[in-house]
């Protein structure tokens, strides 16, 4: 970082703070309506401010280290569905959902469980909100948002902290979202979004294009290596900028980075998914996800809300092409440089795991002392092996690795497969040691460990070739030149979308407790009250989470993008089910609401951990339930979850429906046009599926 870049930096963030609190600044916090206006922006938000909002909200360090990193590696192109999906989704969503909520007047998502089914499910949904918003998004945010930014300061200092260490960072970035958050509310928020969501937006382009602009003058043989199939360096030379990408990451669908869709047994997002799965986190995240539908909640009226959510949808298309094709890029340009990052991921886990095993490895596998960009990674790595001299190891896991790493590493290999007996009190392999042993001979003896390893219930921990949730980060120190004030924009851009972000989720969650637990407590409780506890729990979360946040440096969370879904996938589908019937199905009883919050959790996890389960865990269906992708998972979970509700209501429907409350100040006309430009944005949508099928 030069002196210009960090100029920009710190101007752009002390703008949109500046910016967010200004505007809020006339919000009244002890008056009759304090609490709408600190938690819903006095339901006075505009459609462009929900739109840029919504997607400043959304758009976080989870796109651009998790999704980016996916595509880098083998999803390629369809994770974007991901992206286009949640489209067609907002779509349906600002025409199905967005009317109920705003006549009905709710503060929270949970608050409408209560009006439809009972108090008790509005309770459940709350609590189980509250764990996994603190305790997972929130937290990763955090840690991701620090992991971007923290590369690009290591070695400098503020006030004597290391603004290259990762705990550092993770209180910088939580203690400037909770600053507005704890001052404006949602208002401060979504003005800060505005600025926050354009800057994002325009910052992703600028890395896209210098990334398309590097490919287009990259040596044709650095290149050639990186093709999904072979490609021929004397073909990638006379080949333009747009024909080297398709030539590059051509291939059939199970290879190609540039489809939308993999094989039913792809462990992410088999092409089963894209029918059923996908379609569940969608609907609950830009549905019924609190600190997403907040938002929405504080439009000025029905119209506003429904134009500001078809916007959203829209600005959705275009991410792909800032977030995805740039990880792509970042594996055809810089796939040495996602080398070295595996090689430092992959000493924190030897050191963390197989502490006696790291002073035996060859140099290939411990990160260069020398390089700058190492300093912080290689003190955790001593602190954890020193700390594995005053305490036993974990000995949770065994190590995994692939063919392809054994023929790069056998000697290391080798030592791996003693190890791993070793710790499993198993024989050593025979005939590893043998002269011109091949490389999917070592992989099949270290697979028969495995096996045993699953049978003792002992985590294995793959060592990887290439460190893919790098290829952001990778994309920024490779193209954008220090001191051009250039890279100070797009860290700010990105910085900026982690703290708004965030600030999302504090304000989400703050809202939750104040309005649907501490007013059930005490319901006397007044609008200055309600504001005061609201921004308690503001500095309360924040803090849990900055605590939580340095944890998911352990390589045995697997990535931080599918960390986020697959706990989101202990609550999504049974909500889903259940705000489903409560719209749809009228005479649906109200024990519906618990049954369905209750059961999904238990059957998620028995689904997830079938082959661990007593008496049942040895038998073909538990193996196959166990290796299902977590998208299937929920897809099972909300068929079975929509069966048992649908069941209830055939046996003891309600005699009528319920009366939903009524807001009478909100305007719930719709007009005409939005109905166009959603119908336009879904056939938008279905033209790049078609493109990119």
């Amino acid at each position: 970082m030069g002196i210009a870049d960090l100029v920009v930096f710190v101007a752009f963030v002390a703008a949109v703070i500046t910016i967010g609190l200004w505007k809020s600044r006339g919000e009244q916090t002890r008056g009759e309506h304090g609490a709408r206006d600190y938690f819903l922006a006095g339901r006075g938000l505009s459609w462009w401010l929900v739109g840029f909002s919504l997607i400043a909200a959304n758009i976080s360090t989870e796109q651009f280290v998790g999704m980016s990193g996916k595509a880098a590696d083998w999803l390629g192109m369809a994770i974007a569905s991901y992206e286009w999906m949640a489209a067609i989704t907002l779509v349906v969503v600002a025409f199905l959902f967005l009317p109920t909520f705003l006549k009905s007047g709710i503060y929270t998502i949970p608050e409408f469980l209560e009006y439809r089914y009972n108090a008790f499910a509005r309770t459940v949904m709350a609590v189980s909100t509250l764990i996994i918003l603190v305790g997972v998004p929130t937290a990763s945010v955090i840690y991701s948002g620090a992991k971007v930014i923290t590369v690009n300061f290591q070695g400098q200092t503020l006030f004597g902290q290391d603004l290259g260490s990762i705990t550092v960072g993770c209180w910088i970035i939580g203690l400037l979202a909770a600053v507005y958050v704890f001052a404006g509310g949602l208002k401060a928020c979504a003005w800060a979004d505005l600025l926050q969501g354009s800057a994002l937006i325009v910052g992703g382009m600028v890395i896209a294009v210098l990334a398309l602009k590097a490919l287009a003058g990259a040596d044709p043989a650095v290149l050639a290596p990186t093709g999904t199939v072979p490609v021929e360096p004397s073909a990638l030379a006379g080949a333009g900028v747009f024909e080297r990408l398709r030539m590059l990451n051509s291939g059939d669908w199970s290879v190609g980075k540039l489809h939308m869709v993999k094989p039913a047994t792809d462990p992410e997002i088999p092409w089963t998914a894209l029918v059923v799965g996908l379609w569940i986190p969608n609907f609950f995240y830009w549905g019924l996800n609190q600190y997403i539908t907040q938002r929405t909640l504080g439009s000025r009226s029905l119209a506003e809300g429904q134009r500001g959510v078809v916007f959203a949808a829209f600005l959705k298309l275009l991410i792909p092409f800032v977030v995805v094709i740039p990880g792509i890029l970042a594996y055809n340009l810089f796939s040495a440089d996602l080398g070295a990052a595996a090689t430092v991921k992959n000493a924190r886990m030897i050191a963390t795991f197989a502490p006696e095993l790291y002073p035996a490895l060859s140099a290939d596998l411990k990160p260069d002392p020398t390089d700058p960009l190492f300093v912080n990674d290689i003190k955790a790595i001593e602190a954890r092996l020193k700390a594995a001299e005053s305490r036993p190891p974990e000995k949770t896991a065994v190590l995994k690795f692939s063919e392809t790493f054994a023929a790069r590493h056998p000697g290391d290999v080798r030592r791996m497969i003693r190890f791993n007996a070793a710790r499993l009190g198993s024989a050593e392999p025979a005939g590893i040691d043998a002269t011109g042993v091949a490389p999917a001979d070592l992989v099949a003896a270290n697979n028969a460990l495995l096996a045993e390893a699953k049978r003792l219930k002992v985590s294995d921990q793959e060592l990887v070739l290439r460190d893919y949730d790098a290829a952001f980060p990778v994309l920024i120190k490779n193209l954008l030149a220090t001191g051009s004030g250039l890279k100070g924009f797009v860290l700010a851009a990105i910085f900026g979308a982690v703290v708004s972000s965030l600030a999302s989720m504090l304000n989400s969650s703050s809202t939750i407790f104040a309005m649907d637990v501490y007013r059930k407590l005490k319901p006397r409780a007044g609008q200055f009250e309600l504001v005061t506890v609201g921004r308690i729990c503001v500095v309360l979360f924040v803090l849990i989470a900055i605590l939580v946040a340095p944890n998911l440096d352990n390589p045995r969370f697997g990535g931080i993008f599918t960390f986020i879904q697959e706990f989101q996938g202990f609550i999504s589908p049974g909500i889903l089910a259940v705000f489903l019937f409560g719209v749809l199905v009228h005479r649906a009883p109200r024990a519906c609401g618990v049954v369905g919050l209750i059961l999904n959790p238990i059957l998620y996890g028995a689904i997830k951990w079938a082959d661990r389960i007593p008496a049942f865990g040895g038998t073909r269906a538990a193996a196959w339930l166990a290796e299902r992708a977590f998208l299937d998972r929920m897809a099972i979970c909300f068929f079975v979850v929509l069966g048992v509700l649908a069941v209830m209501r055939l046996v003891r429907p309600m005699p009528r429906p319920v009366d939903l409350p009524v807001n009478p100040q909100m305007d719930l006309r719709t007009t005409a046009d939005v109905k166009l430009w959603g119908a336009a944005v879904v056939v938008l949508t279905l033209g790049l599926y078609t493109v990119f099928w």
